[in-house]
């Protein structure tokens, strides 16, 4: 018997919000269009919610007096530009612009309007081990990952 569930992966996260997870849900279904697994409750009293983005399911359940505790995820995407602009459209704040980095990764971040911060990735490149190496001591790149690292976010709470 396997004992992580078909459909699941050995870690899931959850996302907890103080009576907006119906909103929140809403979003998540549009920037990813992810898919809506189901929901116990009702907004604003969700008792335990699924969506399935990509291949991955994230939990979410509404608590009105949990302490503000944001998630930080990072997602692979199939077109981060597009993903951002998405987010961007339904009220995200753009924390760092898609900016291609070392290990051949363009990374961008976002913070959604319930305070959560997302990190989107697109595979652009697959440098080998040598050029990986000449990548880190590239000027370009280094300057690229000076300006993701330097990225203010406080999370809400």
């Amino acid at each position: 018997m396997n004992v992580v569930p078909e459909g699941y992966h050995t870690v899931t996260p959850w996302l907890i919000t103080r009576g907006h997870t119906a909103e929140l849900i809403d979003f998540i279904l549009e920037v990813f269009d992810a898919t809506d697994l189901g929901r116990v409750g009702e907004a604003p009293n969700i008792g335990h919610a699924e969506v399935r983005i990509g291949d991955s399911v994230v939990m979410l359940f509404d608590k009105p007096n949990w302490p503000g505790t944001p998630a930080f995820l990072r997602l692979y995407v199939e077109d981060d530009k597009a993903t951002l602009a998405k987010a961007t459209s339904l009220g995200a704040t753009v924390v760092t612009e898609p900016t291609e980095l070392f290990w051949g990764d363009r990374v961008s971040r976002f913070a959604d309007p319930f305070g959560n911060l997302w990190w989107l990735h697109q595979r652009v490149t697959e440098p080998t081990a040598e050029e990986m190496d000449e990548r880190m001591r590239d000027p370009k790149f280094i300057e690229a990952m000076n300006y993701v690292q330097s990225a203010d976010f406080t999370p809400r709470t």
